[in-house]
């Protein structure tokens, strides 16, 4: 994976920032037809497999979009957690390859257990929306830096934007590091 191995070969702090995508997806999710009327999801879907190939990504047969607010909640909660960093992975296969439901609070606990995280504290984040406002915040940054798609790579009103080999990240590193 393309982010692993930056981090390995480079001294690289990761630092999560939420995105609305598709906020007004309803809980129960809605079908990619509904989501893109029609639009042939037939190279869209190819378009994001070969991405995702390219960075080392598994990606699934995907048919559903899910809403994805709690989801991010819970991942601003695990932040906190030690080991947590580790859910973001988990919930990009669950939703990505798994076809999970991120807007189902059990789904979301399970995932959270799966990484080694605590289920009674994951689910009271969750249930009691603790890390709302920070996500809310974290929307607002995003909206004012011009975000438009995930991920995106921000450092010193540079970016780049959405799924990148490995080579264009380590260039966007180097780049960082003449200006340092």
């Amino acid at each position: 994976m393309s982010i692993e191995r930056l981090r390995a070969n480079y001294p690289v702090r990761l630092r999560w920032i939420h995105f609305p995508l598709h906020p007004e997806t309803p809980a129960e999710g809605m079908t990619l037809e509904a989501l893109f009327p029609g639009r042939d999801l037939a190279p869209m879907q190819s378009r994001m497999r070969a991405l995702m190939a390219e960075a080392g990504l598994p990606y699934g047969e995907r048919t559903h979009t899910y809403n994805s607010r709690l989801a991010q909640e819970l991942a601003k909660w695990a932040d906190t957690q030690q080991g947590g960093e580790a859910i973001h992975d988990a919930l990009y296969r669950a939703y990505f390859v798994d076809g999970v439901n991120l807007a189902d609070v059990d789904s979301l606990v399970a995932l959270a257990v799966g990484v080694g995280l605590d289920s009674e504290h994951a689910r009271e984040a969750v249930e009691q929306r603790t890390f709302r406002a920070a996500v809310d915040q974290d929307w607002q940054r995003a909206r004012e830096a011009g975000v438009t798609g995930v991920p995106t790579f921000t450092s010193q009103d540079l970016v780049v934007v959405g799924c990148q080999p490995y080579e264009v990240l380590e260039r966007f590193v180097q780049h960082l590091r003449t200006l340092s």
